[in-house]
């Protein structure tokens, strides 16, 4: 399975959740300034934007842009699970890793949490579905929730930065997993995804580009979007459905 493929089977299942609330009263007007900002900066984002409706990260969540200004909320799912379920979906199909995370779901009582997860035989995990180094990724990730090593619960507090710095360490958390966490989990405004292939695809698309664009030049050119890049990406990503 194409590992790429794979991460944008991901995205899309993010995107079409996210693409459901953009209907909302209450963040509608908030979710406009940010397009027309966007439009403002590069009037080829217009088309997407006008076809895709608008992104509302961060804007249903009553989360500011610099991060920090956060009101409480209450999440889908604990922070644990959700990059639980990530870590369980990565190189799948969407139906194959759903398979999967119901299957580690019941037999965690209903629902993936750590105190439940760190008592799971590695070999149970394999019988679930789970490959080796999956299984290994999440029983690590649960057994560093338990002791606290990683402040799980804690982790919306944190600025981007910080959030990297505990989580990247762990072993099967890598740069576009605490990405798609801080962008769809917490909702953060400025995450800038360029290692993302369909964040690449969707620009290049948007703007007619005959060559590949590198993760170096996409990550020069979104600095004139901040603190708006997650907004960026997800345009980039919808451009490729609509465009």
């Amino acid at each position: 399975m194409n590992c790429a493929a794979a991460n944008l089977r991901h995205v899309s299942r993010a995107l079409k959740e996210k693409k459901s609330e953009s209907s909302r009263p209450s963040s509608e007007k908030s979710a406009k300034q940010i397009a027309n900002l966007i439009t403002d900066i590069n009037p080829r984002f217009k088309p997407v934007i006008e076809k895709s409706g608008l992104c509302t990260i961060g804007v249903s969540a009553g989360i500011s842009a610099d991060s920090k200004s956060l009101k409480p909320r209450k999440l889908k799912e604990s922070n644990f699970a959700s990059l639980a379920s990530s870590i369980l979906s990565q190189q799948l199909s969407t139906k194959a890793a759903a398979t999967i995370i119901k299957r580690v779901e019941a037999e965690c009582g209903g629902k993936l949490n750590s105190s439940k997860l760190a008592t799971i035989k590695t070999e149970k995990l394999r019988e679930l579905g789970c490959s080796g180094s999956k299984a290994r990724a999440i029983k690590e990730m649960a057994l560093a929730d338990v002791s606290k090593q990683i402040p799980m619960r804690s982790l919306h507090k944190m600025d981007d930065s910080e959030i990297m710095g505990h989580l990247l360490p762990l072993f099967g958390v890598g740069q576009w997993t605490v990405e798609m966490f801080l962008m769809f989990q917490l909702e953060r405004q400025d995450v800038w995804p360029v290692g993302d292939l369909g964040v690449r695809r969707g620009w290049e698309k948007i703007h007619r580009m005959r060559t590949e664009i590198t993760p170096k030049k996409l990550l020069d050119l979104g600095m004139d979007y901040s603190p708006y890049r997650s907004h960026v990406a997800w345009y980039c990503w919808r451009a490729l459905e609509v465009l």
